[in-house]
């Protein structure tokens, strides 16, 4: 029973983790039209909160990776 919850929550986890690379792809479209528009710090200012999108991205890959092992 106690695996039926961990392959649960691995399995929401990675609907989520998808909903978070399909944000991502989105948002990094928007920063090139808002950069090609002159608007370069607010397209940097994207650029750095996606990389804290990577960077937690990565660690809920491991964390869905530890839960399906």
């Amino acid at each position: 029973m106690e695996k039926d919850h961990a392959a649960i929550t691995a399995d929401t986890l990675e609907l989520l983790l998808m909903n978070q690379h399909a944000l991502r792809a989105g948002l990094e479209e928007l920063t090139v039209w808002i950069r090609q528009r002159g608007s370069v710090p607010a397209a940097d200012n994207v650029l750095v909160a996606l990389q804290t999108l990577d960077t937690h991205a990565e660690a809920i890959a491991a964390g869905i990776e530890a839960l399906r092992s």
